[in-house]
């Protein structure tokens, strides 16, 4: 069941930035132009979206489980740090000079040629390398601070 609800929720997902133009990297361009054309109408995407996921995890959070009883795994983070400034400067540069995110690249898939298709190899790549350098990062990290063994 986790999967076909899985699935719902990414197709519904998908359709919403299909039709809002969140998958037009045009547009979104546009709505980022302070300074050009500006096209304010995303403003209205993100509030709702904002509202809608507000509203979602207040729901989550009050029951504790999923609709089917699962666990519920929400975000526990509440900093704000040096991984967490990098990682959104770097997230809205890329937004900015290309007009994706990765939710919408995705969903842009299936309409958007060779331009998307690039962009998601290289976010792709770029999460890949992101990983690698995490788990080197942690077994270095692991050899400098061995774990301290009970009883000694």
């Amino acid at each position: 069941m986790p999967l076909v609800t899985a699935s719902l929720a990414g197709i519904l997902f998908g359709s919403g930035l299909i039709l809002s133009g969140m998958t037009n990297p045009a547009k979104v361009l546009a709505f980022l132009d302070l300074a050009g054309p500006w096209d304010p109408s995303l403003a209205f995407v993100m509030a709702g979206a904002i509202l809608v996921a507000a509203l979602g995890f207040r729901f989550a959070g009050q029951r504790g489980r999923t609709l089917f009883g699962g666990k519920l795994h929400l975000p526990g983070a509440v900093g704000i740090d040096r991984r967490l400034l990098l990682g959104s400067l770097t997230f809205g540069v890329g937004w900015g000079l290309v007009g994706y995110c990765p939710g919408p690249a995705i969903a842009a898939l299936a309409v958007g040629g060779r331009p998307t298709l690039m962009f998601v190899g290289a976010m792709i790549a770029g999460m890949t390398v992101f990983e690698v350098v995490e788990r080197l990062a942690s077994v270095r990290a692991a050899r400098l601070h061995p774990p301290a063994h009970a009883g000694e």
